[in-house]
């Protein structure tokens, strides 16, 4: 049987035949008359496609996107321009993968062909720099989206001083000496064909206006799985340069190219047209009391194209459009807000843009998924919480899934989605525009790892410090800040403007914020409550308005948030005027805690938790007094968070740590306050552990057999907390990228909220592990472990109020009042019909009872707390 063959002409996009994903293809074209869907599939694009105007010819497209089937490395340095593929940085190793194509692990044969040229139109012999093909690429973890920005392969192309090279550049001794080299551009021409047991590879030159070859150089003993993975073009080879403009090695000015007319055959090319990414990359909504928003994630597209994204829903059979929203030029975003919506049904949406080819024609693309119905009658609600997501674990396919396998029906995000480092080339703060799409491609990154699971699950994502291009924020109400180096004294470090697009990026899709009201600079914000399944849920945006530390209360020497004397002062550093979560969002948490119409339990979600709990630090694990970038500081504003928080009998679900934690916070004493869930990170990174027993600290009321981290402490703050379970990473970490990850202490957190019986649970998950077949140790040590609401305020009690009996209601509000000031001592849905409210101290009290949906409320005043308080109330409705 004849081998199976594959030739395409890139960077004319038109169809493709259908195909198997994963299978060597037939031979098919990218330039034929039709349109594409993202499956590769021939459609009919009659009704919505058109011709493009003159001025929008596929010469004049531009736009930094490539099309959806490519990946640049990274995104600011390339554009689609006079119908090229143009690299416009000096820097090295400037890449495009080509998504839709892979060289496969059966033998077979690959050709390959591209035009280059310099882009300033300079001969090539007058600049220094390289350029051509890289084949094979692959990352330690295989995955064709790992090896993006992962992989390493094969080099094969050429230099300005006309030498082509295959192999490594300084140790390659297959280079052949170009005669001629008087041009602006040339054509390589690659093939690799079986040879023994490896591969042949010849490389050749050629005067691309006649075709003549300028020269040709062979290399052969090619091991046979250097040619299994992606396929790339690439700018300038070398290690990566993170800032621009910089010359290559030997002086002189460094190159930019361009790239067109990029052909693959051979039976060895696999098609994986399934793998095409965008227009539409991904979306995430929220849906609360009837009002569903949807956020749509675009690329960088160009200035004449479609500028509106349409949302439809399936209802009898048909499609229907519920809105058309602009794409923000900045952030890339279209976001819906569809009011009066059907929660009571699943509803099939799709995302719709018209993309253009390069044929001047358009034709829609969809993003599909389904707004699962308010699942309100549903007796527990899952809920997945993850935070710290680094790169080393993309695409995060053994997580994704098991998350997958649990099914939750609401994520949380609590930060770090992002870090700085993510897929290389470091990061660049300005211009604005460059510094966004700079960003925009370490965002994608995070959305196609998640993007499979927020599609038909409401999801809260919220911005922490490297989210907004900052190791630590102290946001201080929004103020600027000039530098990284000053960045402790409290503020912004990027452009206002850019930091609103990275708030619309990941917020956008919230339910609408409790005060709009910009903050500083016009930052907005995003604060404020969601109502799903019966369970309330409180958005917190904990270092927006938090003091920095460095000019107020750093008196010794190093870095002003950590502390590492263990006889300092924890009262030298809660000075009046500190501030955590800011007035407004007091305020909001005051009012959120009262109000129970239409929810059974209350959660906050916050970027990080109201405690010091890890206390070694980094590889070499440093011991910290003290780190003021968590929430345990300033301690008086921590203290009022909790005693709202606690008004509401919430449970705190949080990340950030790096480190799971269960923790039980006190106020005036241990235990008296909220209990919270800080969630592993995803794939950690800076690793954090608790050991206090290494400095000679033993936890009180450690149950017996407990670990010796466990138990009511004093931390470094002076702050009550009672820890009762930690995720410590492993001593030792073993080799291999996910081992390793695991061994780190990564995974994701779940909590289960019993709406019946008023029990939480919490799981903690490792990385590593299938829950197909769940065994011992695939949770961390303490998990899962369950509380009831009420352990959210299990302050003790120094009176009772008479017991309340109702009649004619279950499950009712009972909210109690202090009336020596007026100020509401908690609320909460009680389970059943009778209730004994405790208060915590001597006096008279108002209860009022009821509905507050309908506002079937009753209140009864002068009530008297009374030590052994026996009375009995009836409230009849």
């Amino acid at each position: 049987m004849k081998p199976f063959r594959l030739c395409i002409l890139l960077l004319l996009v038109g169809c493709v035949s259908p195909m198997k994903p994963g299978r060597p293809s037939a031979t098919a074209s990218l330039h034929s008359k039709g349109g594409e869907n993202t499956a590769g599939l021939k459609v009919a694009a009659k009704k919505e496609a058109g011709k493009m105007p003159a001025a929008q010819s596929r010469q004049q497209l531009e736009r930094p996107w490539l099309g959806p089937e490519y990946w640049s490395n990274p995104l600011q340095d390339w554009r689609l321009r006079n119908g090229r593929i143009e690299c416009i940085s000096t820097g090295k190793n400037r890449n495009v993968h080509l998504l839709t194509r892979r060289l496969g692990s059966q033998k077979g044969d690959l050709t390959m062909s591209v035009r280059i040229g310099t882009l300033d139109g300079r001969p090539l012999k007058g600049t220094r720099g390289t350029a051509g093909f890289r084949i094979g690429i692959r990352s330690p973890l295989g995955d064709y989206r790992s090896s993006l920005i992962k992989g390493g392969g094969l080099n094969v192309g050429i230099t300005t001083a006309g030498r082509l090279l295959i192999g490594n550049i300084a140790q390659t001794q297959t280079r052949a000496t170009l005669a001629d080299l008087k041009g602006n551009a040339v054509e390589l021409r690659l093939k690799a064909e079986p040879s023994g047991d490896g591969y042949r590879i010849v490389l050749s030159a050629h005067n691309p206006a006649t075709g003549a070859v300028l020269g040709r150089a062979v290399r052969d003993g090619i091991a046979a799985e250097r040619l299994v993975g992606n396929l790339a073009i690439v700018s300038n080879y070398g290690p990566v340069q993170a800032r621009r403009g910089q010359r290559t090695q030997g002086g002189g000015a460094a190159a930019r190219f361009w790239f067109s007319d990029w052909k693959v055959s051979g039976s060895k090319v696999e098609t994986h047209e399934d793998r095409k990414f965008g227009p539409i990359l991904f979306a995430a909504h929220t849906l609360s009391r009837g009002v569903l928003k949807m956020t749509a994630q675009m690329p960088p597209i160009g200035a004449n194209e479609s500028q509106t994204v349409r949302l439809e829903i399936r209802t009898d059979g048909e499609w229907n459009t519920v809105g058309r929203e602009q794409i923000d030029p900045l952030s890339r975003t279209a976001t819906f807000r569809v009011e009066k919506w059907d929660a009571s049904r699943n509803v099939p949406y799709r995302l719709v843009y018209a993309l253009t080819d390069r044929s001047g024609r358009t034709r829609d693309h969809f993003w599909t998924g389904t707004v699962r119905r308010d699942p309100v009658n549903q007796e527990t609600l899952v809920v997945a919480g993850f935070t710290g997501n680094t790169d080393a674990g993309f695409p995060n396919a053994r997580l994704v899934e098991n998350v997958g396998k649990i099914d939750p029906d609401v994520l949380v995000f609590t930060g770090d989605q992002l870090y700085e480092s993510v897929g290389g080339y470091g990061i660049q703060r300005k211009p604005l525009e460059v510094a966004t799409l700079d960003y925009l491609r370490k965002w994608y990154i995070f959305g196609w790892a998640f993007r499979d699971l927020m599609r038909d699950r409401p999801t809260l994502c919220l911005p922490d410090d490297h989210d907004v291009y900052q190791s630590n924020i102290w946001g201080e109400g929004g103020r600027p800040v000039s530098s990284m180096r000053e960045h402790p004294r409290g503020g912004y470090v990027m452009n206002p403007v850019w930091v609103n697009a990275i708030q619309r990026m990941q917020t956008s899709h919230h339910p609408d914020p409790y005060d709009p009201t910009p903050i500083e600079q016009g930052i907005t914000v995003y604060y404020g409550d969601m109502l799903y399944g019966g369970i309330s849920f409180a958005v917190l945006e904990d270092r927006k308005f938090k003091s920095g530390p460095k000019g107020r209360v750093n008196t010794w020497q190093g870095r002003p948030d950590h502390i590492t004397d263990p006889d300092f002062d924890p009262k030298s550093v809660d000075l009046p005027g500190l501030k955590l979560l800011g007035e407004r969002q007091l305020k909001f948490l005051r009012d959120w805690a009262a109000d129970w119409r239409g929810a059974s339990m209350k959660i906050v979600c916050s970027q990080t938790i109201f405690a010091n709990v890890a206390n070694y630090h980094g590889f070499r694990q440093t011991y910290l007094v003290a780190d003021l970038d968590a929430n345990g500081w300033p301690q008086s504003g921590r203290n009022r968070a909790l005693r709202e928080l606690r008004r509401g009998f919430a449970f705190h679900l949080a990340g950030d740590q790096h480190l799971a934690s269960i923790v039980h916070h006190g106020v005036d004493t241990w235990g008296d306050a909220i209990w919270s869930f800080c969630v592993p990170s995803i794939a950690a990174g800076y690793p954090r552990s608790w050991h206090p027993e290494r400095k000679g600290k033993t936890g009180k009321n450690r149950k017996p057999g407990a670990p010796p981290y466990t138990g009511d402490f004093l931390d470094g703050l002076g702050n009550h907390i009672s820890v009762n379970a930690v995720g410590n990473p492993a001593s030792t970490l073993r080799k291999g990228v996910l081992d390793r990850l695991h061994d780190k202490a990564s995974g994701f957190g779940i909590v289960r909220l019993n709406k019946k019986t008023r029990k939480i649970t919490m799981e903690c998950w490792r990385l590593m592990v299938d829950l197909d077949n769940p065994k011992p140790g695939d949770q961390f040590p303490g998990w899962p472990f369950t509380i009831d609401m009420e352990d959210n305020y299990a302050r003790a009690a120094r009176a009772h109020l008479p017991t309340l009996r109702v009649t004619g209601m279950t499950d009712p509000v009972v909210q109690v009042i202090d009336e020596s000031n007026g100020e509401i001592v908690y609320t909460l849905r009680i389970r059943g019909r009778s209730y004994r409210p405790k208060v915590f101290k001597p006096g008279l009290y108002t209860v009022r009872v009821g509905d507050q949906d309908t506002g079937r409320m009753k209140k009864l005043s002068g009530l008297r707390a009374i030590k052994d308080n026996r009375e009995t109330i009836e409230v009849r409705f």
